[in-house]
């Protein structure tokens, strides 16, 4: 098994410890820093800050994995490795585009903003103080988002990022190089998972996205695999079962 780093937090708030369950059998690194009495930027930057640390000192060992609260954690992983030497492309699964900035989201809520930080947008929020290197919008291949708001197709349309489904990526997609390969649980279809902060129906089934992320884990290109898990507090053990199902069945595939 990959070395698993976890960090329990939905953007700067401490996740109750049940709301990520690993499987037993997995003993990761926790990434739980105190965060300063400030403004949610600058505890954003000291948690992801925190977790590239982690993230730089396993990549000298080989590929890692981290499983976070929601997308915008990755930008943590993905400084991790450029402080480690490697120089990332990026392929993100997820239900949704994640390509907003500060000025065209309409809710404001930060981890649809994630993919477009990651490539330089709003860049003296995060990437900036974190020493974060822009990824071109080239170096970028976004699978599913089969829910976009009307500024990030209109983006998406006039940009050089990849856009491809589940059913038909492969490794043929990716971009040269080391990749770090993103994926948020809501791009399976909603009724697979419970509890999502922000369900899309009528996605591809988890045997699906199992499948393609296999395809693209077996290329040996993978450099980290990122997993966020944007959903609430579970209500009932049936629910945690689910969840920790999900988690054991995507960490078995980074292990292979």
């Amino acid at each position: 098994m990959p070395d698993v780093i976890l960090l329990p937090f939905h953007q700067d708030e401490r996740l109750p410890d049940h709301t990520l369950d690993l499987p037993s059998t997995i003993l990761a690194r926790i990434v739980d820093p105190d965060l300063p009495d400030d403004d949610q930027w600058t505890r954003l930057v000291t948690l992801y800050d925190a977790l590239a640390h982690q993230v730089a000192a396993g990549a000298a060992a080989g590929p890692t994995v981290s499983v976070t609260g929601d997308c915008l954690a990755t930008l943590g992983t993905l400084v991790g490795l450029q402080r480690a030497g490697v120089t990332p492309t990026i392929v993100w699964f997820d239900a949704h585009g994640d390509v907003h900035t500060l000025a065209s989201s309409e809710s404001g809520y930060l981890g649809g903003m994630a993919l477009r930080m990651a490539m330089g947008g709003d860049p003296t929020r995060i990437g900036g103080p974190l020493g974060l290197r822009p990824l071109r919008e080239d170096q970028a291949v976004l699978v599913d988002a089969r829910d976009l708001d009307p500024a990030e197709a209109d983006y998406l349309a006039g940009s050089q990022v990849r856009h491809t489904t589940v059913a038909d990526v492969s490794v043929s997609d990716l971009p040269d190089g080391p990749v770090l390969l993103h994926v948020d649980i809501d791009v399976i279809d909603a009724s697979e998972v419970p509890g999502l902060r922000f369900p899309a129906a009528n996605g591809p089934s988890s045997a699906s996205v199992m499948s393609a992320l296999g395809r693209l884990l077996a290329s040996g290109q993978v450099a980290a695999f990122d997993i966020a898990c944007p959903w609430r507090e579970p209500a009932t053990s049936a629910e945690s079962e689910v969840r920790r199902d999900v988690l054991t069945r995507l960490l078995a595939l980074a292990a292979t």
